[in-house]
């Protein structure tokens, strides 16, 4: 039996996980969620009620994104994404960057969020990236485990200002990098930007 993945679209964790699933040629049978109304077999198995989720055949459940990348990138890895993992960058997105984020795309849901100053601090991360962007990823010149895992992010924080993140920005090492990830097969199931 194939392993089962509870997921949702739009979700930057869900996301990384699909891709590397997908890099990895994994089968599933996924398992799309409304955040609203989760289904009580995932909370089950999960009951910190996020995604992904992952269940193995023979039981075992993944739910921290990372893990499932890492799972399904054992199994296969194709791209040599694994050869390419800076875990302190990873846990400063999964931490900083996404807590200012969050603040930034949906101020109306934190009090006192005061969006032009997350921004700043977002900002100030991705600045930090555009050196090591110079030839194209973050490895170099091919995607790897922390590209993939980033993306995602990157990829929001676009979304809440299109304009300004093409035009204005002034990085074009990231803007470069997340245009080619979105329009390349490095993450061929990332809902296509929005704006």
């Amino acid at each position: 039996m194939a392993p089962l993945l509870y997921s949702f679209r739009r979700c930057p964790y869900a996301m990384r996980a699909r891709m590397a699933l997908a890099a990895a040629e994994i089968e599933l049978r996924l398992r799309e969620i409304v955040l609203r109304d989760k289904p009580p077999h995932m909370l089950d198995l999960s009951p910190k009620g996020t995604v992904p989720v992952l269940q193995l055949p023979d039981g075992t459940v993944l739910d921290e994104s990372r893990d499932v990348m890492a799972w399904a990138l054992a199994q296969a890895d194709p791209q040599g994404w694994l050869a390419h993992k800076d875990e302190a960058l990873m846990d400063a997105f999964d931490g900083d960057f996404k807590h200012h984020l969050d603040r930034y795309k949906y101020t109306s849901r934190y009090e006192d969020a005061d969006a032009p100053t997350h921004r700043a601090m977002c900002f100030e991360m991705l600045q930090k990236l555009e050196p090591q962007l110079a030839e194209g990823w973050l490895a170099g010149d091919k995607a790897g485990f922390t590209d993939v895992a980033l993306l995602p992010f990157v990829r929001q924080f676009r979304i809440a200002d299109p304009a300004w993140f093409d035009t204005e920005m002034g990085l074009p090492h990231v803007q470069s990098w997340l245009k080619s990830a979105l329009s390349g097969p490095v993450v061929p199931v990332l809902p296509p930007p929005s704006g």
